[in-house]
């Protein structure tokens, strides 16, 4: 249920959905001042909306900022990559499609290459309504083992619907192996505050590494501030629900 319900919230905190119910609204009302209000709420919303600035404002203050190499220990146990950055309904299904946020990938690999980490435990199953032949997991496992990454340094966990049972489950593998003990959590910077806060709920405090950056610099240049984005509306939505998620999961107690 709770995953059905987190589908259902992606849909209505788009705000696209919201720009097109005001000009629906706008077009069967009746009474010339409301519609009057409708579309103006619809052009504000518009150029808010796809303001390039606010939106990397908003991202700034949400996303948990880089982490240097160097600042890591100088060999940690495990990376723990989270998924949900593949897509598993394109065809033909004999490849992996990776989509934004494929620095968590990575991210994980060059901190193995780099000697930063002993193993790398990709945790993620299907997020798909349906149940699919293969999970996320396996998709990421395959572009590692095709990176030169050997399976002895690959730890698989391909449950997980969500972060929470991200959490969960790395919890487990972590308790039967206590070899396990320093973890870094790669997972993009927006998505950080939430996978930290459930990694502790579980009792788990592993270093974050933030990956997959949606904001850029700041600028003062016209640019910045004026030009419109095209998939602005859509980023908008994402960083919405991935807020309303972390305070959906606060108000669970999932997140600590």
């Amino acid at each position: 249920m709770f995953f059905l319900l987190s589908k259902l919230l992606d849909f209505v905190l788009l705000p696209v959905l919201w720009l097109l119910l005001l000009l629906v609204a706008a077009l069967l009302t009746r009474r010339p001042a409301r519609r009057r209000n409708l579309l103006r709420l619809a052009l504000l919303l518009l150029v808010l909306g796809t303001n390039n600035a606010l939106l990397n404002e908003a991202l700034l203050a949400w996303e948990l900022p880089p982490v240097k190499l160097k600042s890591l220990p100088r060999r940690a146990d495990a990376a723990v990559l989270l998924t949900g950055i593949t897509s598993v309904n394109k065809s033909p299904h004999d490849r992996v499609y990776l989509h934004e946020g494929a620095d968590r990938l990575t991210n994980a690999l060059w901190l193995w290459r780099a000697g930063r980490v002993r193993h790398i435990l990709v945790s993620g199953g299907s997020g798909a309504m349906l149940k699919k032949a293969h999970t996320e997991a396996a998709d990421l496992i395959s572009l590692l083992h095709l990176a030169g990454v050997p399976d002895s340094v690959i730890i698989k966990e391909d449950r997980s619907r969500n972060t929470r049972e991200n959490a969960l489950f790395t919890k487990q593998i972590v308790t039967a192996r206590p070899e396990l003990d320093t973890l870094v959590l790669v997972t993009s910077a927006f998505h950080q505050r939430r996978a930290l806060g459930c990694f502790h709920r579980v009792g788990l405090h592993p270093l974050p590494f933030p990956a997959g950056f949606r904001s850029t610099d700041r600028a003062f240049t016209p640019d910045y501030w004026l030009v419109p984005g095209t998939d602005t509306l859509g980023a908008w939505g994402l960083l919405l629900h991935e807020i309303a998620g972390y305070l959906t999961y606060r108000l669970l107690g999932y997140v600590r």
